[in-house]
């Protein structure tokens, strides 16, 4: 077989799973489409570690010894970032990426910079008043 069948493959997987994480909203869809450019790395290590094998009569097989950690390395990434996501939702109400991000901007009443702030200052002046 080939390296070229594979690398292709490879190629489309990791297209497919840049544009999940460019295009997508959701961020377990955007976890996914990570493991998806994973998978592609993974086919990739493989492939190239049989071609090289064959041609140089190596039995090292590197290229599937760096597979093994990649795929432990993506279980751990999945596993903290679906708990990671799940924290979140729980406490925003939503895995919308774009909603997350205006939220972390800072426009809450915790925000230096918003006016919510102006209607505590009449309250405080009253309290030193009274006081």
């Amino acid at each position: 077989m080939h390296l070229a069948y594979p690398a292709v493959l490879a190629a489309l997987l990791f297209g497919t799973g840049l544009y999940g994480v460019l295009a997508r909203r959701n961020a377990i869809l955007v976890l996914m489409s990570v493991e998806l450019m994973l998978n592609a790395v993974n086919l990739n290590l493989v492939a190239f570690d049989v071609w090289l094998s064959k041609a140089a009569r190596d039995t090292l097989h590197s290229g599937q010894a760096l597979t093994l950690f990649t795929i432990a390395i993506a279980a751990a990434e999945i596993g903290i970032g679906l708990a990671i996501v799940l924290a979140v939702y729980r406490n925003r109400g939503t895995s919308d990426i774009d909603k997350l991000r205006d939220t972390a901007e800072g426009h809450g009443p915790d925000d230096p910079d918003s006016d919510d702030h102006d209607s505590d200052a009449p309250a405080a002046e009253k309290a030193e008043a009274t006081a």
